[in-house]
């Protein structure tokens, strides 16, 4: 009975909403290594993200990429998906935000110094060196968003049906030109 009502309170609608996540900026760069993304967006959470993050609830922030060759006689070519996932959570007993991307996790103290990362993560290796074909154009689609599908499984229900939970950006489409590296 105590955790129903737990959970309860914790699903709550809060008052305020979040308005969704802002792509700000990004772009290709090529290197040595491969074609790596450079990126930066924009959000808050709102407070009952922020309330369920202290009470333990992981938060998974996965990035999308997909990069298709277009054609003018056909559908275009996807050439290229990838998807980066990085966790937030909240240590009740250390009263620190950890953010774990890979195999990496690094600790911070406060929300706003933990969101950093998130907001404007490192430049990310999408495409190894030689996947895609050098003078060629490319059409590339990013988005970010929360990932409900990642959450425990109690809590999937009640965000797919919340929209408190949803927090996301539209697709964000750009150009990119292959260079002969």
């Amino acid at each position: 009975m105590a955790l129903t009502f737990a959970m309860s309170a914790l699903l709550a609608p809060a008052p305020a909403r979040a308005d969704g996540v802002d792509v700000m900026q990004a772009h290709l760069e090529s290197g040595e290594e491969g074609v790596r993304l450079s990126a930066a967006y924009s959000f808050e959470l709102n407070r009952g993200l922020e309330d369920a993050l202290g009470r333990g609830i992981p938060m998974y922030f996965t990035t999308e990429v997909a990069i298709s060759r277009p054609r003018w006689y056909w559908f275009d070519e996807t050439t290229l998906r990838a998807a980066q996932t990085t966790r937030l959570s909240y240590n009740v007993l250390t009263r620190q935000y950890r953010i774990s991307t890979g195999g990496l996790q690094q600790s911070y103290a406060t929300l706003e110094d933990a969101l950093s990362p998130i907001r404007r993560p490192p430049r990310w290796l999408v495409a190894p060196r030689g996947a895609l074909k050098s003078g060629e154009t490319y059409q590339v689609s990013l988005r970010m968003g929360l990932d409900v599908g990642q959450l425990p499984k109690p809590f999937q229900v009640n965000a797919m049906n919340n929209s408190d939970w949803r927090l996301s950006s539209d697709w964000k489409t750009f150009s990119f030109r292959m260079d002969g590296r």
